[in-house]
């Protein structure tokens, strides 16, 4: 073996290891669940196990604080993608508004590319006044991400919202008839267009609408900065400021906005950060 086989050969297995769990089958169920710590993906980490939650932020954020099966608080922190490898932290504060510093290491992760061919141009390169469109319901959308209510989420595992097909899955860098935009934020799944769309867990209707790209849309906020996205839909059936439960139905599968074909465009988002949908479910590629 060549010194640079070797070199490369080291890097991987640091980076396997890195990207690995830290947590071990003593720990709790959140924990080694979800820990996947890599840009677009989630980190659980230990706050100790005081009688009261204490608080936790990440880059002045509010994050997710729960009480794991260990009996220990653990933070569930959203990780974008655009942060890069290495050393991160979050810091707590406890109940007596003691302040410290948790950290934790974020590993590298590569995502593929994904070539799409879209016949209206002008949803790769929208006109002034579809752009200004946009750009009121971007902010729209990142409103409601930003939302943080204390009420902590019915299930932190998530139920599929569609039974069906995986396609596009999250982080594929994406390109529109040859030109390059934003990753892929969320998880599509292929199924056909009527397929009943249902709340992954209980939650609170924040948007309902359509959009230039993403269609007609709904929005839930299950609590603790968890949001999930529902896009391309045919029907919604909830109104904003509606209380939903864990399998109930909230929409209709379609083709609507940038789409080449039926499906369903689930977005999930942690303390403000799209986050991989996958992890949720129990699907995340190594």
């Amino acid at each position: 073996m060549t010194l640079l086989s070797l070199t490369r050969l080291l890097a991987l297995i640091t980076a396997l290891f890195m990207a690995a769990p830290v947590w071990s089958q003593a720990d709790g169920y959140i924990a080694r669940s979800l820990h996947h710590a890599f840009p677009g993906g989630v980190a659980v980490l230990p706050l100790g196990s005081h009688a009261q939650p204490p608080q936790a932020y990440y880059r002045d954020r509010p994050v997710m604080v729960l009480k794991d099966t260990d009996a220990q608080w653990v933070a569930v922190v959203g990780i974008g993608l655009e942060v890069s490898p290495g050393p991160e932290n979050i810091q707590v504060k406890d109940t007596a508004g003691t302040l410290s510093v948790v950290s934790f290491n974020v590993a590298p992760r590569e995502y593929k590319e994904q070539h799409i061919k879209l016949r209206n141009r002008k949803h790769v390169n929208p006109d002034p006044e579809q752009l200004k469109r946009f750009e009121r319901e971007y902010q729209q959308q990142i409103n409601a991400y930003a939302q943080f209510r204390t009420t902590g989420p019915s299930n932190i595992l998530l139920d599929e919202p569609v039974s069906g097909p995986l396609s596009s899955p999250f982080g594929l860098r994406r390109f529109f008839n040859g030109e390059e935009r934003n990753p892929h934020s969320g998880l599509d799944f292929a199924v056909p267009k009527g397929t009943p769309v249902k709340a992954p867990a209980n939650g609170v209707v924040t948007i309902v609408d359509e959009f230039f790209f993403n269609g007609k849309t709904i929005f839930l906020d299950h609590g603790q900065g968890l949001i999930t996205m529902y896009c391309h839909l045919s029907a919604t059936d909830v109104a904003v400021g509606q209380t939903i439960q864990r399998g109930q139905v909230i929409g209709k599968v379609g083709a609507t906005g940038r789409v080449t074909g039926p499906h369903l465009h689930w977005n999930v988002s942690l303390n403000g950060e799209r986050v991989d949908p996958a992890i949720f479910i129990g699907k995340v590629s190594r």
